[in-house]
């Protein structure tokens, strides 16, 4: 049964005995191991490639008496029914025997009302054919109605009473919109939307956005037509949004709304004109929605983008402040409005750190923190800024504490070069708890000075593994780098080989043991 030459005696006599073995094989392991789903998926492909289609058909059966509770399951025995086995009677069944067990499961709805739009559409396709063969169909008749959907219609009026909301309705909308022959059928979907939905933003974002594909002018050949009219077809869409507002005056219609015209704003076009009027638009929604006290808390961000990209400074300072009146408890929203007034040297800012660390949970505000950090340094007195790590130490969260002393370091040595930096460890050396670049760190400025003092990296060293000796070897490996450098001395390596046996433990002993085999054959 060579392929490459085409030979094919006896090939079913040979390949039916090994696939109904496999199959036997199938059958044992899925009545063994029920529950795995995986298990039948994989009899199921087999069943696919190499059996027949009513044996396909058995295992869904077999699985589906045992799986019912898996909406999956039934859509893909349903859709194999259809397309392998040609069978929509049997399709529609299996996603009515599913609606049994899973009678408001959407996605059941969903493709059962798609099953059912692709069984017209095929029969239109026969009737065309047999159409244009001319043939004479006799007393089989296509009936108009299934023709035109009436089936699928069947499906979405039971669907639409069991399983309430515009999103829904919507999806099987844009089910059918896929199909050529459905225009009454979503019009009659549409309908029953704007009658029972309008309750929903998700029905007026629809309706809105319908009015950018409305039919306008026929095609305009310059760019400044077409951009009149895109201009026209937006306004059209806001005069909807507006509607909408007047109803529903909820965060989740003016969330929509910003949407629409955020997304417009960020469509490119070479007409200034177009491009203000969708600038002045969208700030302009931004406004009123923050008003309202409905402007969801993610768009701030971009609110101060578009202001500061314009150069509308005391605009933006003005959100800045504003947004975290309305969000006082948010991090994100403190962090974000503070770097706008610092970027924008604006004096507000002192004051607002205070405010911000004062409603903000202690646990949360490290990057408030940090941030109050940078500014100090960039725009405080020295005096100042000392004062602020000293109170940062005192902090009762750890990882304040912690990540300030890092910094406190770093702005005692760019501040006050070597002695201060030395100073400074020496205040903190005995201040829990540490980072391990708290001390790496130091290393660093020690060996840039142009007479390191071994003494000192020592020092470091022994204080670094005294908090992460037991689980950094890494650190190990440095120290005894160190010891090989220039200003070390070699004979202490062996010492410190025996002290991080001793001290490390787990993974680290592995690690270090191969690192150092490494480093002693000259491998690193």
């Amino acid at each position: 049964m060579d392929l490459r030459i085409g030979y094919q005696f006896k090939r079913e006599d040979i390949e039916f005995p090994i696939i109904q073995g496999i199959n036997n094989v199938f059958r044992r392991a899925t009545s063994k191991w029920q529950e795995d789903v995986q298990l039948w998926l994989s009899h199921v492909a087999f069943s696919k490639k190499w059996g027949t289609k009513s044996q396909l058909s058995k295992v869904f059966s077999t699985m589906l008496a045992i799986h019912p509770d898996k909406p999956s399951l039934w859509i893909m025995a349903a859709k194999c029914e259809m397309e392998e086995r040609n069978s929509s009677e049997s399709a529609r069944h299996l996603f009515l025997r599913a609606l049994r067990f899973h009678p408001e499961n959407k996605k059941v709805y969903q493709e059962y009302f798609r099953m059912e739009l692709m069984h017209a559409e095929k029969l239109r396709k026969q009737q065309q054919e047999l159409e244009r063969a001319k043939i004479d169909v006799g007393e089989y008749e296509f009936s108009p109605e299934i023709l035109g959907g009436k089936l699928a219609e069947v499906v979405y009026r039971d669907a639409a009473q069991k399983i309430k909301g515009a999103e829904f309705m919507l999806s099987l909308l844009q089910i059918a919109a896929i199909f050529d022959f459905t225009k009454n059928l979503q019009d009659t979907i549409l309908q029953d939307l704007q009658t029972r939905h309008t309750d929903d933003s998700v029905t007026w974002d629809f309706m809105a956005r319908r009015e950018l594909e409305a039919a306008g002018a026929p095609e305009l050949q310059s760019a400044q037509g077409r951009a009149s009219d895109t201009s026209r077809r937006e306004e059209r869409c806001c005069a909807v949004y507006e509607e909408g507002i007047k109803s529903l005056n909820t965060e989740p219609m003016w969330t929509c709304y910003v949407t629409f015209c955020l997304d417009r704003f960020k469509r490119k076009t070479n007409i200034a004109e177009l491009k203000e009027k969708r600038r002045e638009r969208l700030l302009g929604v931004f406004q009123r929605a923050h008003d309202a006290s409905l402007l969801q808390e993610s768009f701030y961000k971009t609110w101060l983008q578009v202001l500061l990209s314009s150069g509308e400074t005391e605009s933006a300072a003005q959100v800045a402040i504003a947004a975290t009146e309305r969000f006082s408890q948010s991090v994100e929203t403190w962090s974000l409005s503070l770097q706008t007034l610092v970027s924008l040297q604006r004096a507000e800012a002192g004051l607002l750190f205070q405010e911000a660390l004062k409603h903000v949970n202690p646990k949360e505000s490290l990057p408030l923190w940090q941030l109050q950090a940078e500014w100090s340094m960039a725009s405080r007195t020295p005096e100042e800024t000392e004062a602020l790590f000293q109170k940062a130490l005192t902090s009762p969260v750890p990882a304040i504490s912690t990540a300030l002393k890092e910094t406190y370091l770093e702005w005692a040595y760019k501040t006050g070069g070597y002695k201060r930096a030395r100073k400074t460890f020496k205040s903190l050396q005995e201040h829990r708890p540490f980072t391990k670049t708290f001390f790496t760190k130091m290393v660093q400025i020690e060996k840039d000075q142009e007479k390191p003092k071994i003494s000192n990296l020592r020092d470091y060293y022994e204080r670094a593994l005294r908090e992460f000796g037991s689980s950094d070897d890494d650190l190990w490996m440095d120290y005894i780098r160190e010891e090989l450098g220039t200003h070390g001395s070699p004979e202490n390596c062996g010492k410190l080989h025996w002290r991080a046996m001793k001290s490390l433990v787990g993974e680290s002993v592995e690690r270090f043991t191969t690192q150092y085999t490494l480093l002693q054959t000259g491998h690193i």
